[in-house]
């Protein structure tokens, strides 16, 4: 039986029996008179702890409709109201007990109960909270990403996040219950180390995925040099990205393959640099010649491009070589391969209308005396275009 000792009526004290349904009896008649010896205690706790729950579940739902307000925006804020919007109502609950438990003098077994069962709730909603500050800062830092893969791989980082925590918070558990967490610690690292090297080359790929995503060194549709081709971005994977190169062949690459070697990308130059080279025949007039930079620069300017240069760079076998260089600004190739089409199609049209023809390759045959005479290949014709006599 469970009898207060006489001196002191609020300290129960147990005289338990080795037969397990009696040490039952005597356990509930000491939890009975805990409760007799301690009412007053038991019920001012317990109203605090009510009023401490309810005044913490009010401030949730504050917190839970400032942050649905802010859903759509980034920052500090933002995120401190999404993660504490995460906050489960078992930890609400083992706080509020928590705060409590001391003016109500509960056996040292109950106590005990009630230190452990925060100690869960607690250790797991750090792990909510933590799994709610890193997917913030990935959604944020991949705001700008690859779209179509964006879902895929953020769920695949929420998968690995919370695996981690909640790992983390279910070995702070077992270490609070007096398990040997040592030994469960390093088989999980040598397990993960196993796995690790069996799919080398997948975590290679995935986390080079991630890294395209989150460093965005190129996005879906922009024109890259790559190994020796130049082609466009059309989809990037979690094991691999797809080009599509001038050719029009799709080109398969490993994202570990890809992100080590150089990569060009021609879509984040503000401005490109465009050579055009052409020839003019021989039989240009010199003053036209000499005039020819000067219809170049109308011609580029007018487009609102920037000449660069633009003059004779060499005496050809059957042309004079020109070369023009000049500016575009515009970060599309698409649209920088059409303004070059654009100018040199009114360079056509601009030296059709001053009598300027464009060199084609030509040979021209003498027939020469054995003295070295240049002798005419035609028979010689009066001026009425009859032969002479």
């Amino acid at each position: 039986m469970t009898v207060p000792t006489p001196s002191s009526p609020a300290t129960p004290t147990i005289v338990t029996s080795p037969d397990a349904l009696t040490q039952l009896h005597d356990g509930w008649d000491y939890v009975l008179a805990w409760l007799a010896a301690h009412s007053g205690d038991i019920a001012l706790a317990t109203g605090a702890g009510a009023l401490i729950y309810a005044v913490l579940r009010f401030a949730r739902r504050m917190v839970r409709k400032a942050a649905a307000k802010q859903s759509d925006h980034d920052g500090f804020w933002a995120t401190t109201l999404r993660v504490l919007a995460r906050t489960r109502h078992f930890f609400l609950i083992m706080v509020s007990i928590r705060l409590v438990v001391g003016f109500a003098n509960p056996p040292v077994v109950l106590a005990d109960i009630v230190r452990f069962l925060f100690i869960v709730a607690a250790a797991f909603q750090v792990a909510i909270w933590a799994r709610e500050v890193i997917m913030s800062m990935v959604r944020q830092r991949a705001a700008q990403g690859a779209s179509d893969m964006l879902a895929n791989a953020l769920s695949l980082i929420n998968v690995l996040v919370s695996v981690g925590l909640f790992a983390i918070a279910a070995i702070v558990v077992l270490d609070n219950l007096g398990v040997n967490v040592t030994a469960l610690v390093a088989g999980l690292g040598i397990g993960g180390i196993a796995i690790g090297l069996a799919a080398k080359g997948v975590f290679e790929d995935l986390f080079s995925a991630l890294a395209i995503i989150f460093d965005r060194p190129f996005r879906k549709g922009d024109v890259i040099g790559f190994d020796q081709f130049t082609a466009t971005v059309e989809r990037i994977g979690l094991k691999s990205t797809r080009l599509r190169s001038l050719s029009g062949e799709e080109v398969v690459v490993s994202n570990m393959n890809l992100l080590n070697k150089e990569v060009k990308n021609f879509a984040s130059v503000p401005r490109r640099r465009l050579n055009l080279d052409f020839g003019v025949t021989y039989q240009t007039p010199a003053p036209t010649v000499e005039r020819i930079p000067d219809m170049a620069r109308d011609i580029v300017e007018g487009a609102g491009h920037t000449l660069i240069r633009c003059g004779l760079m060499r005496f050809g076998t059957s042309s004079l070589d020109f070369e023009l260089q000049f500016d575009v600004f515009d970060d599309d190739y698409n649209r920088v391969f059409m303004h070059r089409h654009a100018i040199g199609v009114a360079l056509m049209q601009r030296f059709r209308a001053e009598g300027i023809s464009f060199a084609y390759p030509t040979q021209v045959a003498f027939t020469a005396d054995p003295d070295g005479t240049l002798i005419s290949p035609w028979p010689p014709v009066d001026r009425a275009g009859r032969p002479a006599d």
